[in-house]
């Protein structure tokens, strides 16, 4: 690959990389693993990643370890439910928002007949291919990098342009992306989803409104939300269940999932020797069918 980024370039999506820092720092600080992700430090570029290794206990305070918790229980959720949709027959999953993922890599062996389709802006696929350029990682041979930016180009038109084949069914995962997006954007994104066939499964998260959470959450709530402001990535949306399923519904999806903390919690890190725990209510994770 030629004039890519270098890892000494800042990541141009600090979410991205807050999102790789913690699937890294999860294999270096727990035992008992959600997520087993041997990609993760590379993502990071050498000096980052040395310094996590040198003293991972530095961000393994309260706050940082449920905010790791609740990253790598939302890509082990969305990951169990691509296997079952695989085992079920699908072939193709579109990743929205890719970043930093790694299952492409990680699956390239096991499971190498699968499609995957990354979906990012342009400037984050790029510095994405310099990683792997710069760490020797061979591209998978069914992985398509789709450059695009959502606030120009729909989802479908985007993922068409990229090669998916949109009358097959469609693992496609959102997750991390719509808390970004204005309130009439995620209703585009969500509806335009109209165009996938049925059998097709969606996989995304959003911030539970702040009304429904009680008075301590809601002040962890809105704390966070004022650091991401301040980092340039402010949270734009939010809804509650009903609602969810009730726009989901108008896509022709029903929901088969929407399960805050205390289920993820249940499911992923249930008696664990070191407490682990996804810590207030803040955002749900849900997987929906295409049924019409």
């Amino acid at each position: 690959m030629h004039n890519l980024p270098t890892l000494s370039a800042p990541c141009p999506s600090p979410s991205a990389l807050r999102v790789a820092t913690a699937r890294a720092l999860h294999q270096l600080l727990e035992q008992q693993r959600v997520l087993e992700d041997t990609f993760a430090l590379g993502c990071l570029g050498p000096e980052t990643a040395a310094a996590l290794m040198l003293d991972p206990d530095a961000h393994n305070d309260v706050t940082a370890r449920s905010l790791r918790a609740g990253i790598v229980v939302r890509s082990r959720f969305a990951e169990d439910r691509l296997l079952k949709a695989i085992a079920l027959g699908s072939r193709q999953y579109a990743i929205i928002g890719a970043g930093l993922d790694t299952w492409a890599l990680r699956a390239a062996q096991a499971l190498p007949t699968i499609d995957v389709f990354e979906l990012d802006q342009p400037a984050m696929q790029a510095w994405k291919q310099g990683v792997y350029a710069e760490n020797g990682w061979a591209t998978p041979a069914r992985l398509r990098w789709v450059s695009a930016d959502l606030r120009e180009v729909t989802v479908d038109d985007a993922l068409t342009q990229g090669g998916v084949d949109m009358s097959a069914p469609t693992v496609v995962s959102i997750l991390g992306v719509l808390v970004y997006f204005h309130p009439p954007a995620v209703e585009r994104t969500i509806h335009v989803l109209r165009t996938l066939p049925i059998g097709s499964t969606l996989i995304m998260d959003y911030r539970l409104d702040e009304q429904c959470l009680p008075p301590i959450e809601r002040t962890m709530m809105q704390f966070t939300a004022h650091v991401m402001a301040a980092g340039g990535e402010p949270w734009q949306s939010s809804g509650t269940p009903e609602q969810m399923k009730a726009l989901l519904a108008t896509a022709g999806f029903d929901v088969e999932e929407d399960l805050g903390p205390a289920e993820l919690n249940y499911r992923y890190l249930a008696r664990r020797r070191d407490g682990l725990q996804i810590a207030g209510g803040g955002f749900r994770y849900l997987s929906a069918i295409k049924a019409r």
